[in-house]
């Protein structure tokens, strides 16, 4: 194994100018630093994690909570995590996963046993009861979602509020004046989950500007609930010509159930979803559809992480505006509609 005595020999320098460029203590001179780093990957070195966390009062790894509930679209959260790994390692950081569903209990177990440097939170809900503990401690957090009062908290999210709006305009456009929201599982609305709150509250800001008729209903996903939720919707409003789907579960069951009853995408009926792009360009019907920025939300928020424990960083919150991309899925309302 390659020694930090050994990279300062074949680097021409000191240990403790070694040691300096890799703990960013002292400043070095340009040269120095980049013939010291050129060595660090020609001989392959990796300062021991023990020493380095005893010697800089740091473990260099950062603790990611992101709990995997069953009523979440799993491959966008797990996207954000692997762009969050990946950007955190190009700072030299590694990342602690925490899975699961403890709440505060993380937040402390994190912050009292010095196990990550710093947290990056995920799932997050309007009236988080981890922002308490949050705003109580020292160690740098961001958040990856967006609660009801921002004070004090760094954030990074997709513009949902402006993704609803988007959604409703681009139908509104095409003549839809009847338009159907079908919404993620019920029990994320009970959380009063962020993202899905203020996607709603876009949603119906901008139809009741537009004089447009919106019916919002939660749907667990699959075929069944799906095939219920649309018999409710078509019952309630008969005249609806317009959909807005946020919920990658419900996307092909909805399509499927569009065509067995005779329904023609785009031509009856136009669908837009707030998805993934690969969901959208993949479902049988190419929807138009606002992507999600999984990988731009977990560098965004790694950036401003690292930033924070560089003494660098201020409270902020940074919201990726939403884009419009027009499939096939959408075109004019019917005529007489």
């Amino acid at each position: 194994m390659v020694t930090l005595a050994e990279v300062a020999q074949h680097a021409g320098v000191s240990a403790s100018t070694v040691s300096y460029v890799l703990s960013g203590k002292r400043s070095i001179s340009a040269s120095t630093r980049q013939r010291v780093e050129e060595t660090i990957r020609e001989l392959g070195y990796h300062p021991n994690a023990g020493a380095r966390a005893l010697a800089s009062s740091r473990s260099n790894i950062i603790a990611l909570m992101i709990p995997l509930r069953t009523d979440m679209y799993v491959p966008v959260m797990m996207e954000i995590a692997i762009a969050v790994a990946t950007t955190a390692r190009t700072h030299g950081y590694d990342v602690l996963l925490l899975t699961g569903e403890e709440g505060p209990d993380a937040v402390r177990r994190v912050t009292g046993s010095g196990l990550a440097d710093a947290m990056i939170l995920m799932d997050v809900e309007l009236d988080d009861e981890r922002l308490p503990l949050l705003r109580g401690t020292d160690q740098p957090s961001v958040l990856i979602g967006l609660p009801a009062d921002t004070t004090g908290l760094t954030c990074v999210d997709l513009d949902w509020g402006a993704t609803g709006a988007l959604c409703v305009e681009h139908l509104a456009l095409l003549g839809h004046r009847d338009i159907a929201v079908i919404g993620e599982a019920p029990a994320v609305y009970e959380r009063h989950t962020g993202f899905a709150e203020r996607t709603l509250d876009g949603l119906r800001s901008r139809a009741r500007e537009l004089g447009l008729g919106l019916l919002h209903r939660p749907c667990e996903g699959g075929y069944d609930a799906m095939a219920v939720t649309l018999a409710r919707i078509l019952d309630e409003r008969p005249g609806t010509t317009g959909f807005v789907v946020q919920n990658e579960s419900a996307v092909e069951p909805l399509l499927a159930l569009l065509r067995q009853q005779g329904r023609a995408v785009p031509e009856d009926v136009s669908v837009v979803a707030i998805c993934p792009d690969q969901v959208a360009v993949q479902a049988s019907v190419r929807l138009t559809s606002v992507g999600i920025p999984a990988q731009e939300m977990g560098r965004h928020a790694v950036a401003r992480l690292v930033a924070k424990l560089d003494g660098r960083g201020t409270d902020e919150v940074v919201l990726i505006a939403p884009e419009l991309i027009v499939r096939a899925s959408s075109g004019p309302a019917p005529s007489g509609s």
